[in-house]
Parts: structure tokens; C-alpha cells; sequence
């Protein structure tokens, strides 16, 4: 171990929760202030599995989730942007949605094989759920078929 992580270590070991939180955010806009989008992409799929260590991801996920997209309108955290400043801000420009979209399933992906079965299948269930219930919202009878006809054809197909 280095001497800058051994005075790392007895430095955050006597700091209360509030004083690490405010050294978070300050530090973080320093540390990430000269590295570009896809060097930040690849640290956080490094740290990811890391970081997610000991996490019941089937009861975060959802409420976490809301929070993110609904700016804490839903009661979750106050967004992304609130949740890790500007830490996001090389993302495409499509907004929260389409981010998720595209993060969703390589964190399924990620946390599924790590879970137990049963815990898998309660989890798989509840986002199966959530996909039906929510991603049905505001479609017409026409479009709202399509669309469950998809997830199903996707459920018979890897049967």
C-alpha cells in the first residue's frame, strides 16, 4: 500500500459521513475535470461491480430509477445531475430516458448472474412487471398491442 493511500485511509477513518460527502463533491469535479467522456465510461464499468458489492439491487433499482428521471419529483434523489453533478455531462444529449435506455440493460445484464435463483426470478418478475405496466402508459390499444406483442415475441424466443 502506498503512503498516499495509507494517509487516505486514516484521514477518511475519522471523518463523520457529512464531512466525506462534502469532500465527495468537491473532489469529484477535480478529479474528473481532465478526463474525457469514454475514459469516465470505462472507469465506471470498471468500478461498477465494486461499488455494487453487498447491494439488493431488486429493491434500489426501481426506486432509484424514479428518482432519476423525475428530477426527485417521485421521491427518489434529485436527478441524475443531483446524484453525481456534473460527472454524466458527455452523454448524448437525449436526456434521462434515453441514457437509461441504453444503461439498463448492460446493468441487468451485469447484476442478474451474480443474484440467486430465486432472488433472480423475483427480480426478473418485477422488471417484467414495471416493462408491461409503464412502458404501456400513454399508448393507443394499436400501439399498446404492438408493443406487448414484442415483449412477448422476445420471451418466446429464448424459450
Amino acid at each position: 500500500m502506498s503512503v498516499m493511500e495509507q494517509m487516505m485511509g486514516l484521514m477518511m477513518g475519522r471523518m463523520s459521513k457529512e464531512d466525506k460527502e462534502a469532500m465527495m463533491d468537491s473532489m469529484m469535479e477535480k478529479f474528473f475535470a481532465g478526463i474525457s467522456p469514454e475514459e469516465k465510461q470505462k472507469m465506471m464499468t470498471d468500478m461498477m461491480p465494486k461499488m455494487m458489492e453487498g447491494m439488493d439491487m431488486s429493491q434500489m433499482m426501481p426506486q432509484m430509477m424514479m428518482g432519476m428521471m423525475s428530477d426527485g419529483k417521485e421521491g427518489g434523489s434529485p436527478g441524475m445531475k443531483g446524484m453525481m453533478g456534473d460527472f454524466m455531462s458527455g452523454s448524448s444529449g437525449d436526456g434521462m430516458p434515453s441514457m437509461m435506455a441504453q444503461m439498463m440493460p448492460n446493468c441487468i445484464r451485469m447484476m442478474m448472474p451474480r443474484m440467486e435463483p430465486a432472488r433472480r426470478r423475483n427480480s426478473a418478475e418485477a422488471i417484467v412487471e414495471a416493462l408491461v405496466d409503464e412502458g404501456s402508459k400513454g399508448l393507443s390499444a394499436d400501439e399498446r398491442r404492438a408493443y406487448l406483442n414484442a415483449l412477448s415475441d422476445v420471451l418466446e424466443t429464448a424459450s
